[in-house]
């Protein structure tokens, strides 16, 4: 089992900077891949970024160029800097962690909620 809480949401306005944070506990030798995805109001929750246990990272095509994923293992945290934040980045943010073993298993945090005015 793994355990995953996010910080660091808000309020900005547009063109600001946001970061968030995700600390997970419990299994976590066993995580491979950690990221963020975003569901806005009507819409399904859609990749932001990724980063592997390596350090690879993958981001969704709106957000690159402003957005940056980093992993800090000793930690346990994964971050998110958002800079250049427009209103279509408003959305409840969720951490996700994959582990792979015999099965697939996805573990999220329960959201943090970012919000960009105009």
């Amino acid at each position: 089992q793994v355990q995953l809480v996010e910080s660091g949401g808000g309020l900005v306005q547009a063109g600001g900077s946001l970061r968030l944070s995700c600390a997970a506990s419990g299994s976590i030798f066993t995580i491979n891949t950690m990221g963020w995805y975003r569901q806005a109001p009507g819409k399904q929750r859609e990749l932001v970024a990724t980063i592997t246990s390596g350090g690879s990272t993958n981001f969704a095509d709106s957000v690159k160029g402003r957005f940056t994923i980093s992993r800090d293992n000793a930690k346990n945290t994964v971050y998110l800097q958002m800079m250049s934040l427009k209103p279509e980045d408003t959305g409840v943010y969720y951490c996700n962690a994959v582990v792979v073993l015999a099965h697939k298993y996805d573990y999220w945090g329960q959201g943090t909620q970012v919000t960009v005015s105009s």
